[in-house]
């Protein structure tokens, strides 16, 4: 379900909190946005107020709840108002969990933080087709702003041709098409790296991040 495109890996903008900023930046070119309903994260968007416009998206861009550890009422909540299109799990997740979602109907993209080789390992236990890779920090599941070594989503790629490897941790204007060009990804995912606070875009740095996606 997460956007395939022909040019460049699909490029992802997360932790979206406002209506109007969701509307400037899927002008901009995103192919996807990310909402964080995770009540510890610095960008988290309380389910009732997303829910008051995320339905007016749909058909415009890909929606993907970011989640952590989630309780079954949100998931039923987000599955059966069909608010978002992915869900997008960051916790401790296991793989029996992920396909019980798939079995429901729901489309899943499974976060794994990674710090070598052996962490690669989990990629091949968990049953969705696309995985997103993000630096080791254990307890604060993404949004750290923090790099892991570009190598690992090579190798990655490599031991499991059949999934789709997005690209998170540490990005920014002046590193994506670097790390595109090393890694060919699926898909990138940003969030810091184009803020001016936590949860508020920078539209400028949105807009450079995007065109220089599209330049790798």
């Amino acid at each position: 379900m997460f956007p395939d495109t022909a040019t460049h890996p699909a490029i992802k903008i997360c932790g979206i909190t406002q209506e109007q900023q969701a509307r400037d930046i899927i002008s901009l070119g995103a192919d996807a946005l990310g909402i964080n309903f995770w009540p510890k994260s610095k960008r988290y968007l309380p389910v009732e107020k997303a829910s008051l416009w995320l339905p007016e998206l749909r058909a415009e861009t890909t929606l993907v709840a970011v989640l952590v550890n989630p309780d079954r009422p949100l998931l039923d909540l987000l599955i059966q108002e069909s608010l978002v299109h992915i869900l997008q799990l960051h916790g401790d997740e296991s793989p029996t969990e992920v396909g019980q979602l798939l079995d429901a109907g729901a489309h899943v993209i499974k976060a794994l933080q990674v710090r070598d080789r052996e962490s690669l390992e989990q990629i091949g236990s968990f049953p969705c087709d696309t995985i997103l890779l993000d630096a080791f920090n254990p307890g604060l599941y993404g949004g750290t702003g923090e790099t892991f070594p570009w190598e690992l989503a090579v190798i990655a790629q490599e031991q499991f041709p059949e999934k789709k490897i997005i690209l998170s941790g540490g990005l920014t204007p002046a590193n994506i098409r670097e790390a595109i060009l090393q890694t060919h990804p699926a898909g990138v995912d940003v969030a810091s790296g184009v803020e001016s606070a936590p949860g508020i875009k920078d539209l400028t740095m949105v807009q450079e991040f995007i065109e220089q996606a599209r330049l790798a």
